[in-house]
């Protein structure tokens, strides 16, 4: 996250990178995510996000990646993407276009005392409570990510003993402009 001066010259706000998520199908074999994190280090891209997986069609995986295009252009990006032999098919997805998700699982600790309250905001968030014993729960949800954070904001009071997030996935809408089915 950055500053930006005001007039004044003082720094006062607090402005996000940009991300933009890019969609990529590629040849489910050895190497190939090894290749694309080593084209990003490389040309020095930050990567926000990251998560791979197998299509309908096992010869592929999709491969969601959320780049800060503040490192570099969102189009050099992928440019330098479209020279990878593995690569089979590229898309920016906007998020206008997409359904966009990522899943959370979190391990709170949870007093006798707490353990209502805690209960009822993994309810309030749509949660589902994994597993409970008497020093601490584990919850489960799965949503917009701005849910995610919302969800790990009200529960952080509690004290979070573990976190994994999994990175953001999406695929375009039906309907939406491009290529999707």
């Amino acid at each position: 996250m950055s500053l930006l001066a005001d007039s004044t010259g003082g720094e006062t706000v607090s402005a996000r990178p940009r991300h933009h998520m890019v969609a990529l199908v590629v040849e489910n074999k050895a190497g190939v995510l090894a290749r694309i994190a080593g084209l990003f280090s490389r040309r020095g891209f930050n990567i926000f996000s990251l998560a791979v997986a197998p299509t309908e069609d096992a010869r592929f995986s999709r491969v969601s990646i959320v780049v800060d295009v503040e490192s570099a252009p969102l189009q050099q990006i992928l440019d330098q993407l479209d020279k990878l032999v593995n690569v089979v098919h590229i898309s920016e997805l906007h998020p206008d276009a997409a359904h966009e998700a990522e899943l959370l699982l979190i391990t709170v600790s949870a007093r006798e005392e707490d353990r209502p309250a805690l209960e009822a905001a993994i309810a309030h968030h749509g949660a589902r409570l994994l597993e409970a014993n008497e020093r601490a729960v584990t919850a489960l949800l799965a949503g917009d990510p701005a849910a995610l954070d919302s969800f790990e904001e009200a529960v952080r009071p509690y004290g979070i003993v573990e976190l994994q997030r999994t990175g953001r996935i999406a695929l375009r809408k039906l309907g939406a402009a491009g290529d999707a089915p």
